[in-house]
């Protein structure tokens, strides 16, 4: 047992990498450092590819919305508050080739991919009956999972895992003697669960509170209402989202979740209030 205890801290070690910090703190303090093996252009380019595979997948099957469709209008005016204070965190975020676009669709869902492809559902929208300010809230946690690069991290997360694996898997058949293959689907199966539950759950569950704060501030500096947040997720919760075991989650769960969000509220009031008395732009027409 030490042996195999000795060769899985062994692989772990083969997973170290750089450690950095994607984005300017703000006024929540997003200073966590950050685990990387990957590149950002490498991440951006398999992102923007993704993207246009789905958008082009989407309007195949007639669910994309058009450009002068209202729910694409009013999610692009959003996104049009919502993308000039990126710039707190990320100065260079202005610069990405955004695009936002809705399909039609029952899911509860929204994200934004790497270097700003945004992508909303109807069914988020619709079934939750959002306002305005709560779907700002969404679009701001979106925004800022692209921002702090979490796509980038996980990938750089599983693909360090890979490597730990394949280490664990050669240190395990030298400490048993050769019995690789007697052993294989055991010592798989362990590493797995000691990768899953003691570093990539938790940090899932770190990002997505990170995504939270973040996506406050953003929305706050735009002069959406920080408490939108709350109703958000209490809407999320009779939804059923964020029930089940938090610890095996790779989510806060809803409770926890407000709670955090209702803490930070204050932190970013006054940026709202300062931003709601600002002049809103003018809405673009066609954009995307």
């Amino acid at each position: 047992m030490k042996r195999l205890i000795l060769s899985l801290a062994l692989a772990s070690m083969l997973t170290a990498c750089q450690q950095v910090n994607t984005t300017q703190a703000g006024a929540i303090g997003a200073t966590r450092k950050q685990s990387m093996l990957l590149s950002s252009q490498q991440v951006d380019q398999m992102s923007a590819a993704s993207y246009a595979e789905t958008i082009k997948k989407s309007a195949s099957q007639g669910k994309l919305l058009a450009s002068n469709d209202p729910t694409v209008r009013r999610v692009r005016d959003i996104a049009q508050r919502l993308i000039p204070q990126t710039a707190v965190f990320r100065p260079d975020a202005l610069q990405w080739q955004w695009e936002v676009n809705v399909e039609k669709s029952p899911e509860l869902n929204a994200y934004c991919m790497s270097g700003g492809k945004i992508m909303f559902y109807t069914g988020i929208i619709e079934r939750l009956k959002l306002t305005d300010d709560e779907i700002a809230q969404i679009m701001g946690h979106e925004i800022a999972h692209a921002l702090r690069e979490h796509g980038r991290e996980k990938m750089s997360e599983e693909y360090g895992k890979s490597i730990a694996l394949q280490g664990g898997m050669q240190l395990f058949s030298i400490v048993t003697g050769g019995k690789y293959d007697a052993y294989q689907d055991l010592a798989g199966s362990g590493l797995n669960t000691l990768v899953d539950v003691s570093y990539s759950l938790p940090n899932s569950r770190t990002n997505e509170s990170e995504a939270d704060a973040m996506g406050l501030e953003l929305a706050a500096r735009a002069g959406y209402n920080p408490n939108a947040a709350v109703s958000l997720w209490q809407k999320m919760a009779a939804q059923g989202a964020g029930k089940g075991l938090e610890f095996m989650s790779t989510h806060p769960s809803s409770n926890t979740r407000i709670a955090e969000l209702q803490a930070k509220i204050p932190v970013v009031m006054p940026l709202y209030e300062t931003a709601k008395n600002k002049p809103k732009p003018k809405p673009k027409k066609n954009a995307s």
